[in-house]
């Protein structure tokens, strides 16, 4: 079947792209460079809600620097050094000129990472993760506290284990009844995933019981996505400043944000970056969904370069998503088309940083909140997983695919590692679940959407699974403790060689360490070609690409990263990768 996808890049149309993107890019720095992009269009409005970082934090000083200039305060952010206001279009530019100003963005809005999952299966993602293991040794959670920043937590039975297993909640988001209640259903769905009991789906009626990684961990809801799974930055900015707030009091050692939006500049400005860092740098293990755009092809990448913020944030462990394609064995695993792919939009970072299961994931619901009503065939039947289960719909559990229900897997496994070593540094945690993922994925895999007949096609690279599937068994037997950065390495192209490589940074553990060099991390056959490369490691990529000439969409398998490396890089300036938000649906199959 002929595939609409799989065809080779438009050169001509990347190259007009770029240079429409650019020449806006450069009109709007020669006004200033403090002023996001994406704030370009706006000038004409009346008044814009916008994050105002400044150069330290802010006092009634700086808050009086905006309200001069017509300025109302919204939200004081001080864990950016920002606050979040309204103020008039035409103020902006007066405003970056203060010398305190370090950076305007908009309030922008971000969704969930989740989407539409019609097949009932049964997704088996404990045992394809080896979650068992740790179960086996005794290992839970207790003790752990896991900030689950989304759209709230219903109260449901299996989330109560001796005691309820949320301790605390606090509602963000715009919509203020019901306080931090879920009214979406898509935070409850991810809490499931993470510390689900299985209390409604075990003993002698059922035949399989859904659990969650870490049934035993505290679970802190903050409410930052409203009714419509939908939320805003300084909401999200504002929930992990309440996390790192609350660390000590329920031991919150990991944050779970199954949320993004698009990448507007550097993640050294973005606000959202920022405040993730901060909870990095304040102990706290930040785990962040890659986003649902790979199956993005509007700049002609073939997907590649569609991490959303903040998962382009180096410090963060970023999760792609598989499929378990219905079996226990990870074997047979892959990739799944929809998963955001690497590198990140203007600094090159490698993303995601693994994969974990994340298509068809079964976890909790009811049916009265929203996300049933608009995929009423998520719905799963009781035979599925009960003894002489009827067709009828279970009243506790749901599917949902997409790189929100990945994290969570991911979350949950980082709670395990901390309950056996609760002296692991966020670093040590990260390095760890990479360097013991499974690296041995199916190298080429494809999907035809059944409603439009398009066929998507991917590889096992760098770009796509980062290190490895997750895999929770190795990670616990891993007794190697790196005490270096485990910030994500950025990626380079050498335009004579055709070599892309890794940036060595010798402050990460995976700079100049034998024992975590690049290789150890993210596999000497998986994904290198074997050629050398300007800094004398091994390519990514070279001439003979591993995957072959078809490999890609139909394509060669380096012709996505030509497009975004070539000799008019598409990265850098432009934002055309990402420029529609993370939907919460995809059209077709979600595989």
């Amino acid at each position: 079947m002929e595939c609409g996808h799989c065809e080779s890049v438009n050169w001509q149309r990347v190259l007009m792209t770029v240079g429409i993107v650019m020449l806006c890019a450069s009109r709007l720095f020669a006004v200033s460079p403090k002023i996001a992009m994406d704030l370009r269009g706006k000038a004409t409005l009346d008044r814009v809600n916008v994050i105002v970082q400044f150069t330290k934090t802010p006092t009634a000083r700086h808050h009086q620097k905006v309200f001069s200039k017509g300025g109302t305060l919204n939200r004081k952010l001080g864990l950016v050094k920002a606050g979040a206001y309204s103020i008039p279009a035409s103020a902006l530019v007066r405003l970056a000129a203060d010398p305190e100003v370090a950076y305007i963005s908009p309030e922008r809005p971000l969704f969930s990472t989740s989407n539409g999952s019609p097949t009932a299966v049964l997704d088996y993602h404990t045992e394809t993760v080896n979650a068992s293991a740790a179960w086996d040794a005794g290992l839970n959670g207790t003790g752990i506290g896991v900030a689950v920043i989304d759209s709230g937590i219903i109260d449901i039975p299996d989330l109560h284990g001796q005691n309820n297993l949320v301790v605390a909640s606090q509602n963000f988001a715009s919509s203020a009844s019901k306080g931090a209640t879920d009214q979406y259903g898509h935070g409850s769905h991810v809490a499931g995933i993470i510390a689900g009991t299985g209390k409604n789906s075990q003993g002698s009626k059922y035949f399989y019981t859904f659990r969650g990684i870490s049934n035993n961990v505290q679970l802190i809801d903050l409410r930052v996505l409203d009714q419509n799974g939908a939320g805003t930055d300084s909401q999200v900015i504002a929930a992990i400043q309440t996390a790192i707030q609350l660390k000590s009091k329920y031991n919150i050692r990991v944050i779970n944000l199954s949320l993004g939006r698009p990448v507007y500049e550097s993640y050294t400005l973005d606000p959202l970056c920022q405040a993730v860092e901060q909870a990095w740098k304040a102990g706290i293990v930040v785990v962040v969904a890659a986003g649902n755009d790979g199956r993005n092809n509007n700049a002609g990448t073939n997907g590649y370069g569609t991490i959303s913020a903040p998962g382009n944030d180096p410090y963060v462990i970023t999760v792609g998503a598989m499929n378990t394609v219905g079996t226990p064995s990870r074997s047979d695993d892959q990739n799944a088309s929809y998963s955001s792919k690497g590198p990140t939009l203007f600094d090159h970072i490698v993303k995601p940083d693994l994969v974990a299961p994340g298509n068809h994931i079964i976890s909790l619901y009811t049916a009265s909140l929203n996300l049933n009503r608009l995929y009423p065939g998520n719905e799963i039947p009781e035979s599925l997983y009960k003894t002489n289960g009827k067709s009828t719909a279970s009243s506790t559990y749901y599917s949902l695919s997409g790189t929100s229900m990945a994290a969570p897997v991911v979350s949950g496994a980082a709670a395990l590692l901390l309950q056996k070593n609760p002296t692991l540094t966020p670093d040590q945690v990260k390095a760890l679940l990479m360097q013991s993922a499974y690296k041995n994925l199916v190298p080429y895999s494809s999907v035809t959407d059944p409603v439009t007949g398009l066929t998507y096609c991917g590889q096992a690279d760098i770009f796509t699974v980062g290190a490895g599937y997750l895999d929770i068994q190795a990670a616990l037997a891993d007794i190697s403790l790196p005490t270096l950065s485990a910030k994500s390495p950025a990626a380079a192209y050498d335009p004579v060689s055709g070599n892309f490589f890794l940036v060595k940074d010798t402050s990460a553990i995976w700079g100049s360490n034998a024992l975590w060099g690049s290789t150890e991390v993210w596999g000497a056959n998986e994904f290198v070609s074997g050629q050398s490369n300007l800094s004398g490691t091994n390519a990514l990529w070279g001439s003979n690409a591993l995957w072959g000439s078809n490999a890609l969409w139909g394509s060669s398998a380096t012709a996505g990263f030509d497009a975004l490396w070539g000799s008019n890089a598409l990265w850098g300036s432009s934002t055309s990768g990402a420029t529609n938000a993370l939907a919460v649906s995809l059209n077709g199959d979600d595989q």
